[in-house]
């Protein structure tokens, strides 16, 4: 049996409390960082495309970490939903979530996270249909 290189899991087990989008900035690519390279964007290396690192803070009270990052692929950023209204939160839900195993530094397992789409919590603007007014 062979592990794949991405495991799929479900945003609900990665993020059981829900997660909230931080930031969105290019990923760079180390070897082009310390080959001085006029592009240091990271690519993806079975696509070609531009990955995207979203800063998410975990909503769970008892995360290891409150603070992590989702990559994404794409040739533009990602746009982060809207603020919830009055707070400066910005609820998100990842779409095609994947754990992306690996050997870091110090010769220890660790992970990244990688997700296909983004989108804000709730339902789908275009998802809402227009109807007659029920009354009570």
């Amino acid at each position: 049996m062979a592990v794949p290189g991405r495991i799929p899991v479900r945003f609900e087990d990665v993020f059981p409390h829900g997660a909230f989008v931080l930031g969105v900035e290019a990923a760079n690519d180390y070897d082009k960082v310390k080959a001085k390279a006029p592009d240091v964007q990271a690519r993806d290396k079975d696509t070609g495309e531009l990955v995207w690192s979203v800063r998410v803070m975990d909503a769970d009270p008892a995360a290891r970490k409150s603070e992590l990052k989702v990559k994404i692929l794409g040739e533009v950023a990602p746009v982060p939903p809207d603020p919830m209204p009055g707070t400066p939160f910005r609820p998100v839900l990842f779409e095609g979530l994947a754990v992306v195993p690996y050997v870091d530094a110090n010769g220890r397992v660790a992970f990244s996270l990688r997700a296909a789409a983004m989108r804000p919590v709730g339902p789908v603007a275009s998802a809402r249909r227009p109807g007659p007014a029920v009354a009570a």
